[in-house]
């Protein structure tokens, strides 16, 4: 065998192993035919994922309390878990997709609060549930984030016609964020009054956003208790799933309607108007119009944005590189219900995240939080991001999947839906576009918000009304 020396745990894989986060990524893709296990077995063996360090490596601590990841030799089969047919001689699934997808967002709750993943073994494992025609992956977030663990998984998938997928998607999210003003700066100035008023609106935006960052850190600064709020300790309780599903072609047409628009201003202008709706049926008090409700996003920090190609990330002097390279936002969204026109949710989220394509953030949270695990260890760190987290209403992760049909070994996928562990917050939202269909993943607090589906509802209900504004409204100004 050969011999690997250790390597060090990175900063942000030493938080996620921590006791308030131990945050463990859950990924379930469904398949067109029924699932042949040797088939995929087949694939895997041959793919990167068995030749990954990370995948192929125990998480030991020495005897000093250092962290480590070790090579070892690694079992497929130590991976696999095949489960018995969730109601045996039940053939429904077959022609109810919503049966099914309720026995899938079942299998999905389950794991957010329990299963923790054994460190006898590298830290993954996949599940196969045949009657449903899926299989389910559990990764910890220590190995690495979304961008990673995605783009390791269809990197053993191919499109229909037989050709391997190389990783390349049209992203524009996380260039807006983590570009912002330098291409605006590019493109109108390099210098002069406009480059300078970008540069006073970065440092003022920037500004703003640490102060918040500091409040909530220190509970100075934290969300008005609504329906939908959670807390210390809500991370242990039980949950819920739901998905709400949004036609991509849609959020096109109400971004066309508004100049300057994004796909990303779409979506937060649906997630304002959604929350609107829920709360406004099931508050027990009157809420005061213009409520701030804060959720917490996740912006990949990569130069190359999205899903990235597997021969690339395993440079060291790539662009594209492997891990948890990821900062966070703090995004606000309002209460508004008596708004004539839905198209005012869009222009209000675009609006906020202008300010936020002008701070650098994400950078300057993700070098805080490394700089305060450097300074004072992942305990600190770790008690300082669960305050934040604490003191939000929701938590959001978006990921630009293939907008074509893949297969894996032969084998058609018709959905890709993104999870992960509970946290301290009642609402966790993971949306996973995939061939021309944006899957958001709702995982509730079930004692905070039972029903999980009129969430949902409420959500999808926000994009249809505005896509019904936009064609009424084509080129709102």
């Amino acid at each position: 065998m050969e011999f690997h020396k250790d390597e060090p745990l990175t900063p942000n894989g030493r938080l996620f192993l921590q006791p308030e986060f131990n945050h463990i990524t859950t990924c379930a893709i469904g398949f067109k035919h029924p699932l042949n296990i040797q088939s995929i077995k087949t694939e895997f063996l041959n793919s990167y994922i068995l030749k990954h360090p990370r995948m192929s490596s125990l998480f030991v601590i020495d005897e000093h309390g250092n962290e480590f990841w070790r090579r070892t030799q690694i079992d497929l089969d130590d991976h696999l878990i095949i489960h018995p047919p969730q109601n045996p001689g039940f053939e429904l699934f077959e022609t109810d997709e919503k049966l099914q997808e309720e026995y899938i967002n079942a299998i999905l709750s389950d794991f957010a609060v329990s299963c923790p993943l054994s460190t006898d073994k590298p830290l993954w494992e996949l599940h196969f549930y045949v009657d449903l025609k899926c299989m389910v992956f559990r990764l910890h977030h220590a190995l690495g984030d979304g961008i990673s663990l995605m783009s390791l998984y269809l990197a053993s998938c191919r499109r229909l016609d037989g050709t391997k997928f190389d990783g390349s998607v049209n992203v524009t999210k996380a260039a807006e964020i983590k570009k912002g003003v330098k291409s605006k700066s590019k493109s109108k100035s390099k210098y002069g009054i406009e480059g300078l008023w970008s540069m006073l609106k970065m440092i003022w935006w920037t500004i703003l956003s640490v102060l918040d960052f500091i409040g909530r850190c220190s509970s100075l600064v934290k969300d008005t208790r609504t329906v939908l709020s959670g807390g210390d300790g809500v991370e242990l309780w039980p949950r819920m799933a739901a998905s709400a599903k949004f036609s991509l072609q849609d959020m096109k047409t109400v971004k066309a309607a508004i100049p300057g628009a994004t796909i990303n201003d779409v979506l937060f202008g649906v997630i304002s108007s959604g929350f609107s709706k829920y709360l406004k049926i099931q508050s027990p008090h009157a809420i005061k119009e213009g409520l701030q409700i804060t959720g917490i996003a996740m912006v990949n920090l990569r130069k190359k944005p999205g899903l990235q190609e597997m021969s690339k990330m395993m440079e060291e002097d790539s662009g594209a590189k492997w891990g948890n390279k990821f900062g966070y936002i703090v995004l606000p969204v309002y209460y508004r219900t008596n708004e004539a026109n839905p198209l005012n949710y869009v222009k209000r989220a675009k609006a906020m995240m202008d300010q936020k394509k002008h701070s650098m953030e994400a950078f300057l949270l993700y070098f805080i939080q490394n700089l305060i695990m450097s300074l004072f260890g992942p305990k600190v760190a770790s008690k300082l991001n669960h305050r934040v987290v604490c003191n939000t209403t929701f938590m959001f992760t978006n990921m630009v999947g293939p907008q074509e049909e893949m297969t894996l070994a032969g084998n058609p996928m018709t959905f890709i839906r993104s999870s992960s562990t509970s946290l301290p917050q009642a609402i966790i939202m993971h949306m996973m576009s995939y061939a021309g269909i944006a899957n958001m993943q709702i995982l509730v607090a079930k004692d905070i918000i039972p029903n999980p589906r009129f969430l949902a509802n409420c959500f999808q209900d926000a994009l249809v009304e505005m896509k019904n504004a936009a064609l009424i409204y084509p080129t709102n100004k």
